[in-house]
């Protein structure tokens, strides 16, 4: 058997459409993602008992069913109710939903992790309950979880190849379109799985080293 690796990289155009959309859906359901975690952390640890359960309820649902059923959910299941997403827009939902939730845990676990003696102190300062949230709380705990919190992101954007099942343009959907003309499945997804890897690695330190600078002031 011999490799031509050189019939997919001629369509170099096509896979770094794919990179550029794989990016591009990471980056939004990064941002997004992270606000969900952390109003749902709160939720979570100071909320009213009400919606405690609503935000509970949600991070069972998401955490115990597959990324791939959430997804054909959101955009083949919403339609019947009359709400249609286009398959760009259904992707960056599902995107959001999974890592908010798998978010909303992690960051509990480090408000959790906080010392009360630290919370008291700042509430004799008298800040407000969500000065002293977003002050004092929440800068240590980020802190704290940060390697898990850049796991779960890597781990959604790796994900994110099954939404090339409905259509998105990603990284995954330029292999198998590749694949699909000249018949080189070994060679177009070893390069796939390459380029998967590298963003990986690319990703993870990148935001090792954001995140300090961003969330913990140094």
């Amino acid at each position: 058997m011999e490799f031509d690796f050189g019939a997919v990289l001629v369509d170099w155009r096509l896979l770094a459409k794919g990179v550029a959309w794989t990016i591009g859906l990471t980056a939004i359901a990064t941002l997004i993602g992270m606000v969900v975690g952390v109003a749902c952390a709160w939720a979570r640890a100071s909320g009213p008992a009400w919606l405690r359960w609503v935000v509970g309820t949600y991070v069972e649902l998401i955490r115990n069913t597959p990324f791939i059923v959430q997804l054909f959910f959101i955009f083949f299941g919403l339609p019947a109710a009359g709400v249609k997403l286009t398959p760009e827009t259904a992707s960056i939902i599902a995107m959001v939903a999974n890592l908010g939730a798998y978010a909303t845990e992690i960051i509990r676990a480090g408000i959790e992790a906080t010392p009360k003696g630290q919370i008291e102190a700042a509430v004799s300062l008298a800040l407000n309950r969500m000065q002293v949230f977003l002050r004092v709380v929440l800068p240590p705990a980020l802190k704290k979880v940060w390697p898990a919190m850049v796991s779960q992101i890597i781990i959604v954007m790796l994900g994110s190849a099954v939404c090339s099942q409905i259509s998105v343009e990603d990284l995954s959907y330029a292999a198998n379109l590749i694949q699909s003309r000249n018949f080189r499945a070994f060679e177009a997804f070893i390069i796939a799985t390459l380029i998967y890897l590298a963003l990986s690695i690319g990703l993870r330190r990148l935001l090792n080293w954001a995140g300090p600078k961003l969330f913990f002031g140094r």
